[in-house]
């Protein structure tokens, strides 16, 4: 048995800022991908990842009997599986902010959920928002609270628009232009970083009216002029706004921001060669990078892996 591939997400903006209902824009990114099996199941990794899919499949069975209104399972079929020694084999790296918990949960809906919505039937505004509940109350087993987004952009391998929490859609971004010098790059912390912790650290500073303000007046509205720049292609306007926020997330989201990298940060703000930003909640993984002029990035950042992942 090995089941279809479900690939990493990248959420391009609006990390944070959909909680409190920015814009978002995510991506599929199918360098990473990962796939329920059952051959090969002897090594640590395998017996690791069928530990974990039995204890979530004892969480699918509780939630299934609180809300089986909202999603049934075939739970026999599941937990057969499972004591068969069914893992998920992932290319994806946990903790690095690219979906590796989404991909798994998109895996396991795909495969035993019951009257499950699919990518080929008309996805309503409804069904989308079904679709995103559903994952949301099945990912929170490995974050504590999960918006849904990354097991929906893994489920569907299309670009996702999030308009406000309760209004999403499939949406189209600009081709690719595999010959232009700007960027959007991937740069390797070199350590992990936990979703919870970042996530609780946020909403404490939340209870702070100056940090709320700042969200509102600042992170949120240059999320969103990103959000848009990046969909209608306007490039220059996006390095404006990509500017303004890096620079925000600078001065108030430090913590999540590995210490090592605040210099290379601020560099890049100066220097206006990249822009760094955030990649999923932060504290380690990827650092996401936008630059008009990828050479200039690459020179100003040596020594460091930088992946690109798409050319404009």
């Amino acid at each position: 048995m090995k089941g279809p591939l479900f690939y990493s997400k990248i959420l391009l903006f609006g990390e944070y800022g959909i909680i409190k209902d920015s814009k978002g824009l995510s991506i599929p990114y199918n360098f990473f991908k990962g796939a329920l099996k059952s051959k090969n199941k002897d090594s640590e990794a395998a017996k690791k990842s069928n530990a974990s899919l039995k204890a979530f499949a004892e969480y699918l069975k509780d939630l299934q009997k609180k809300d089986h209104k909202l999603v049934t399972f075939d739970l026999e079929a599941l937990n057969k599986d499972v004591a068969n020694g069914m893992y998920f084999d992932s290319s994806i790296p946990q903790g690095y902010g690219v979906g590796s918990s989404g991909a798994l949960v998109a895996a396991i809906y795909d495969k035993y959920a019951i009257e499950k919505i699919t990518v080929l039937e008309n996805l309503t505004r409804e069904k989308l928002l079904k679709l995103k509940t559903i994952f949301g109350k099945m990912e929170s087993f490995f974050h504590g609270k999960s918006s849904g987004l990354d097991p929906l952009n893994s489920y569907l391998s299309l670009p996702i628009l999030i308009n406000s929490q309760d209004n999403i859609e499939s949406t189209s971004i600009p081709s690719q232009n595999l010959d232009g010098k700007g960027a959007v790059f991937l740069l390797d912390s070199g350590s992990t970083g936990e979703t919870a912790p970042m996530v609780h650290l946020f909403m404490e500073q939340m209870k702070h009216e100056g940090f709320r303000a700042m969200l509102k007046d600042q992170f949120i509205k240059h999320t969103d002029a990103c959000v848009e720049d990046f969909i209608n292609g306007n490039v220059k306007s996006l390095f404006g706004n990509l500017k303004q926020l890096s620079h925000v997330v600078l001065d108030n989201f430090k913590p999540m921001i590995p210490v090592e990298f605040h210099k290379l940060w601020k560099q890049g703000i100066d220097t206006n060669d990249y822009y760094l930003k955030l990649c999923g909640s932060g504290g380690g993984g990827y650092i996401l990078g936008f630059t008009e002029d990828i050479n200039k990035a690459k020179k100003a950042l040596k020594g460091y892996n930088l992946e690109v992942v798409y050319n404009f």
